[in-house]
């Protein structure tokens, strides 16, 4: 039989090796949580920072503007408005730091950029080349107006870059929400389609400055245009191109829009559009317009 003291120790040892072998399972599970968890870590890292958008190969999709097509669409420099022109991945804008808003923004719009795989990106943010006091997205909160792209985000759903860049405030202006969504909408939609239909066509839109005050928005005062402007050049087939004048309203059609000539644009706003072309197409297009032709 035995006796108390040999089966206390049995027991002891028994304990002892039990409580061994509690711990190395511990260990183990440990170190596997600590692997398992660097690796959800590391893949939610590479989900939130993917891996940039590769840059398309064929001529009609560009990462950056070529030079001719910002030479083309870059407006005359202005007389008498302060502007900073500045370049972005898909357009070219002339930046008043007096208003806040872009005097204009301008881009080449091509049937491969009418469409791509990016959805809405809605990162609005201001821009650090915009000299101090500049829009940022605080003062447009509150404030009754939304952030109307000059350039549209459905433009540029083909690369990440030039997504985010049209949530720039250098191409946004206080808009009024019903005409975001509506009028200004449809003529975005429209020109996408032109671009399919003719292969490329050249942009130039902005604000429309009335004499005298204006309202303004937020702690950086950002100026509230009274009206938008749209200029719209093809020079596919015969060379054509119109403008439209739309008040900064809710958008009635009847009450709002206004077809115009270029030349009409250009009085209203001071802006010499497409200065690059030669002087001959610049005359044509720009003094006749038929929205029927489109």
């Amino acid at each position: 039989m035995w006796s108390r003291q040999r089966v206390a120790s049995l027991l002891n040892m028994r304990k002892k090796r039990h409580n061994s072998s509690t711990i190395w399972v511990v260990t183990v599970l440990l170190v596997i949580a600590f692997a398992l968890h660097s690796f959800s870590h590391q893949e939610a890292q590479r989900q939130e920072s993917p891996e940039p958008t590769a840059a398309p190969q064929d001529e009609a999709s560009w990462t950056t503007m070529p030079d001719s097509v910002v030479q083309l669409c870059t407006a005359a420099p202005l007389k008498k408005t302060p502007e900073v022109v500045l370049q972005r991945t898909s357009y070219v804008a002339s930046y008043n730091p007096q208003t806040r808003c872009p005097n204009w923004v301008a881009w080449q719009l091509t049937a491969a950029h009418t469409d791509g795989a990016l959805k809405r990106l809605s990162n609005f943010h201001d821009d650090d080349d915009c000299p101090l006091p500049r829009a940022t997205p605080k003062d447009y909160r509150g404030s009754g107006w939304s952030r109307g792209h000059m350039c549209p985000a459905g433009d540029n759903k083909w690369d990440r870059a030039a997504m985010y860049d049209s949530f720039s405030l250098l191409n946004v202006c206080p808009q009024h929400a019903k005409l975001n969504s509506g009028l200004w909408n449809s003529l975005e939609m429209d020109c996408r389609k032109w671009a399919r239909q003719y292969g490329e066509v050249y942009i130039v839109c902005g604000p429309v400055w009335m004499k005298g005050s204006h309202a303004t928005i937020g702690d950086n005062a950002v100026a509230v245009p009274e009206a938008f402007f749209k200029v719209v050049l093809c020079l596919q087939g015969t060379p054509k191109a119109f403008g439209i004048i739309v008040r900064n309203t809710e958008g009635n059609k009847k009450r709002d829009l206004y077809y115009n000539t270029v030349d009409q644009v250009e009085r209203i706003t001071g802006i010499d559009f497409f200065p690059a072309l030669p002087d001959a197409i610049e005359d044509q297009v720009e003094a006749h317009a038929d929205i029927n032709d489109w």
